[in-house]
């Protein structure tokens, strides 16, 4: 296999192992998990195939397999399925795990700044298209969720959010060179601020945010239909 598809198999075998413990029952959630991973990799895999063609960002077929859709190797379309499983998983656990929501008092607060944050890296870097569209689009969706969706497990995703970037940067970490003589994936630096954490565009650590918190929030909002549904049906058969 190449670097990238070891990468993402070391990277779901251990979280797919995991998702028929019984407490955690990951394997519940399929339907709506796949929902929300559906959703992100049509966005994002439209994305990244323009930014591929225009060289913010390319592969270097050492390394990846020799099959590529939309100019993009086979691997970076399974990254946005295997990346978003093991990073929701993550979420699962801690909600289970943890009876207490994380940040409770101070979910909102984080959700503000990092709105602005995005916001103003996006307004203040337009002619950089990584900076500017990755930014754009965290801002965006961080907005809906402040300004008009249910907030009560944001303190989840955030604690999610800070823990997955660990094995997120280790994992960007081997695709940026950090390992190797030539990244998997390298970076036009005209198109990105140039601060790195090691050989990890900074961006990137926004780019997960997004791909983590679109899942969830579709997985979330498909948990509350579902509740109203059931109620609804309750109501009507008294």
């Amino acid at each position: 296999m190449s670097l990238y598809a070891w990468l993402l198999f070391l990277s779901f075998i251990g979280p797919f192992a995991l998702s028929f413990d019984r407490k955690v029952a990951y394997y519940k959630s399929w339907g709506r998990l796949f929902t929300g991973i559906a959703l992100n990799a049509i966005i994002f895999i439209l994305w990244d195939g323009w930014f591929a063609r225009t060289k913010v960002w390319g592969f270097n077929p050492n390394y990846v397999w020799n099959i590529r859709w939309n100019d993009l190797p086979i691997e970076e379309w399974l990254f946005f399925i295997v990346i978003p499983y093991c990073s929701v998983f993550i979420y699962a656990c801690l909600k289970v795990y943890i009876q207490t929501e994380p940040f409770a008092k101070n979910k909102h607060h984080i959700t503000l700044f990092f709105l602005i944050a995005t916001f103003f890296l996006a307004l203040f870097n337009s002619t950089q298209a990584y900076t500017f569209y990755n930014c754009l689009i965290a801002a965006i969706l961080l907005s809906i969720h402040y300004l008009f969706l249910r907030k009560d497990w944001m303190g989840y995703f955030w604690l999610a959010y800070f823990v997955h970037l660990i094995p997120f940067l280790i994992i960007n970490g081997v695709l940026t060179g950090i390992a190797t003589d030539k990244p998997v994936v390298w970076y036009n630096d005209n198109e990105n601020i140039g601060v790195r954490i090691f050989t990890i565009p900074v961006e990137d650590t926004i780019y997960a945010l997004t791909c983590l918190l679109l899942p969830i929030t579709v997985m979330e909002m498909l948990v509350v239909k579902k509740i109203k549904r059931k109620g609804t049906l309750a109501v009507k058969h008294k």
